[in-house]
């Protein structure tokens, strides 16, 4: 049995009236995951998605995808990295995972989409409702080089999750 966090969001409806605002009720599910593993131009990958995200709705509360590019330092064959390295980046996937979700675990900001491991890079991978507070923390962290491994990010609109797509189908449910 999955224990869920009920609140509202509130969003504002961008097309014409900027302080026109929709209310949703929002659901957020416990996180539960599967490990996926692929080939992609010849070379493993590994990835943990988040399955309750699968039917998670109203998708667009959560309508920005943020994507952390993580760059490897050591890896094994294959573009793997090595154990050192994976300890290094989960110490810095639990940081960026608590801070973008940020302090009220009721009504989060974030929703963990899920992490894939492939060619001397990790790809972590968040749904953001306020993508501000996230761009700056991740800016400021940057800035500060305050981080254990080289990283880049982007955050995106994207109301449908077509960029959540492939990490969603890859799993089987």
């Amino acid at each position: 049995m999955h224990d869920f966090v009920r609140h509202v969001f509130k969003l504002p409806i961008i097309p014409r009236k900027m302080s026109e605002e929709k209310e949703f009720r929002v659901i957020i599910p416990e996180e539960e995951y599967q490990i996926i593993e692929f080939k992609q131009e010849g070379l493993p990958g590994i990835g943990v998605i988040n399955l309750a995200l699968i039917k998670f709705e109203p998708k667009a509360v959560f309508s920005w995808h943020c994507s952390i590019m993580i760059e490897f330092e050591n890896f094994i064959e294959n573009g793997m990295p090595t154990n050192e390295d994976i300890l290094k980046a989960e110490k810095l996937e639990d940081y960026l995972d608590a801070n973008i979700k940020g302090e009220n675990k009721e009504k989060p900001n974030a929703l963990f989409l899920g992490r894939i491991t492939w060619n001397k890079t990790r790809e972590l991978i968040w749904r953001v409702f306020k993508p501000e507070l996230t761009n700056d923390f991740l800016s400021k962290i940057i800035e500060e080089e305050n981080h254990l491994f080289q990283f880049d990010f982007k955050i995106e609109i994207d109301t449908v999750w077509n960029l959540a797509d492939w990490h969603l189908k890859s799993v089987s449910v």
